[in-house]
This record gives structure tokens, sequence and C-alpha cells, in this order.
């Protein structure tokens, strides 16, 4: 019976020291939890105040951006509509000399049609006059 005797008192005693180490652990944690308690706290009100402070900063650039972007708006819309108002006027000039153009065309081939019809009536009363008459 020593050797079971021996077994209990070292897995007793072992028992007795897992629980005691368990009860100081969580002591310990209890102890390391409420000392940083502070820290965290300081850890987080400082965080807020960045979180704050970049906010506040970033509230004028942010203005700026808006006000940057409504120029930027202005500007493109005013070059927007002179290119509009210079297509059309590039349109419009387009057709007069179109026409302009058409209109000589038409000029010229009459012109044209016209010496041809001359020339031939001229040709066909020289090609008459060189034939023979008949008798």
């Amino acid at each position: 019976m020593g050797l079971s005797s021996f077994f209990r008192n070292l897995f007793g005693t072992a028992k007795d020291s897992a629980s005691d180490l368990a009860t100081q652990a969580e002591t310990t944690f209890e102890q390391v939890k409420e000392a940083a308690a502070p820290y965290i706290e300081k850890a987080e009100t400082f965080a807020e105040e960045t979180i704050a402070k970049a906010k506040e900063a970033s509230e004028p650039i942010l203005d700026s951006a808006s006000e940057y972007a409504h120029q930027a708006k202005e500007i493109v819309s005013e070059y927007v509509e002179k290119a509009s108002d210079s297509l059309g006027e590039v349109i419009d000039s387009v057709k007069e000399k179109a026409s302009e153009l058409t209109t000589d065309t038409k000029a010229v081939a009459l012109e044209t049609a016209t010496n041809i019809n001359a020339k031939t009536e001229v040709t066909a009363d020289k090609i008459i006059d060189t034939i023979p008459p008949k008798e």
C-alpha cells in the first residue's frame, strides 16, 4: 500500500498545486485587467481625439475640393457652350460654301452645255455644207 499512497499523495498534491495555480492566474489576470483599464481608457480617448482632429482638419480641404469642382464644372460648361456655338458656325459656313459651289457648278455646267451646243451646231452646219447636194 505504500505505492498507492505515494501516487495518491503525488496526484493529490499535483491537483492541489494546479488548483492553486489556476486561482493565482485568475487573481493575476484580474489585477492586470484592473491595472490596464486606465491605459485602455487613455488609448480610447486618444483615438477619439485623433479622429476628431482629423475630421476637423479635413473639412476645409473637402470644402475647397468641392469649391474647385464647382468652378471646374462652370468653366467646362462655358467651354462646351462656346464649342457648340463654334460648331454651329462651322456647319453654317460649310452649308454656305457648299451652296455657293453648287451654284457655281450649275453656272459652269450650263455655260459648258451652251458652248457644246453652239459648237455642235457650227460643226453640224460645216458638215452639212461639205456634203454635195443630191441630184
